[in-house]
């Protein structure tokens, strides 16, 4: 079992006060290409002035820009990061997007900057036939072995991976997900269907698990509603609500149809949950997981939120204390065991 009051990185265990600025939602190593395009993937598409703002528009459509498996051009950009006044990243690349522990632990050495690696699943598209088949127990045995044991251990349970409609592999890894939780204390991410009723049948399933739902953090707040009023409800209910799109300002969603907020308007929506009392239920992240939102390639980089996010929101009015709110205290809470 983890010791009481620790953060575990993937190189250890670390106190809570040593996270700094944490990015709640992101990839360093990841590979989110179609499974069946893996065995002999295309070569990869250089990215170019003249066809850098058609990748950032259509980033699915050249082969490549969703495979992150460079280390040293993951430990340069989580430098960056560090540059920028950043302390800690959430890794959420669970099973079906190839994890990589080994090189995550490499980037966290070489970059300085602490990493907190997710158990779990992806969705079922990503799944093999084997972990389709799986018990319920046997995801919970498999998460839990990820958060207590081996030389480099998860930290967080997730991102656990959910379809709309939702798969039934994917409603056994919620509730092992809660399983998990209940054994261990560590707190749940979940990427939710894209439909505005994904995030409530989640929550159902998860309390119906017996899951903490105060240590469940919602993500993809920003493609799943285009309405303030709804992320509220859902806050409301006692989980925490995420945005994780900061730095994807276009009106193109590549997974399908949504109008996604700029970055100005997803502090306006933050803004409101601080005002309704609920300003210890919502973090924000980048979620990068392509090549293309690579600093070091012409995009905005981990260091985003840090560099360019707070200034924003102390333009916008947000206190001190309330930036150090969403980026430090409530991620902090999160990741303490």
């Amino acid at each position: 079992m983890m010791a009481d009051g620790q953060v575990t990185t993937v190189l250890g265990a670390v106190p809570p006060g040593a996270l700094g600025l944490v990015l709640m939602h992101e990839h360093l190593l990841c590979d989110l290409s179609p499974p069946a395009s893996r065995a002999a993937p295309p070569p990869e598409a250089e990215i170019t002035l003249d066809n850098a703002f058609d990748i950032h528009w259509r980033p699915g459509a050249y082969a490549g820009n969703h495979r992150l498996h460079d280390v040293a051009l993951a430990t340069r950009e989580a430098a960056r990061f560090a540059a920028a006044g950043g302390g800690t990243i959430v890794e959420v690349t669970t099973a079906g997007l190839c994890p990589d522990p080994a090189g995550l632990a490499a980037i966290s050495r070489d970059s300085g900057v602490h990493v907190v690696m997710g158990a779990g699943l992806y969705t079922a598209a990503y799944q093999d036939a084997e972990a389709l088949a799986r018990s319920r127990e046997a995801m919970a045995h498999s998460m839990i072995r990820q958060l207590t044991q081996g030389p480099i251990r998860c930290g967080i349970i997730g991102e656990i991976g959910c379809s709309w409609p939702l798969h039934p592999a994917e409603q056994r890894a919620l509730q092992a997900a809660a399983d998990a939780q209940r054994a261990t204390g560590a707190a749940i991410t979940v990427h939710p269907g894209r439909h505005p009723a994904a995030p409530h049948e989640i929550l159902d399933i998860l309390l119906a698990a017996g899951a903490d739902l105060s240590r469940v953090v919602m993500g993809h707040m920003d493609r799943t509603y285009d309405n303030e009023g709804e992320v509220l409800a859902l806050a409301h209910r006692g989980c925490v609500v995420e945005f994780d799109f900061f730095g994807i300002e276009s009106s193109n969603y590549w997974m399908g149809v949504a109008d996604l907020p700029t970055d100005w308007m997803r502090l306006r929506c933050i803004r409101r949950l601080f005002d309704a009392g609920l300003a210890d239920r919502v973090v924000a992240s980048h979620d990068i997981c392509t090549r293309s939102r690579l600093q070091s390639l012409g995009g905005h980089g981990y260091g985003h939120l840090p560099r360019n996010v707070v200034p924003l929101m102390r333009d916008r009015g947000f206190s001190a204390g309330e930036i150090e709110t969403l980026l430090v205290g409530t991620p902090r809470r999160l990741l303490t065991v």
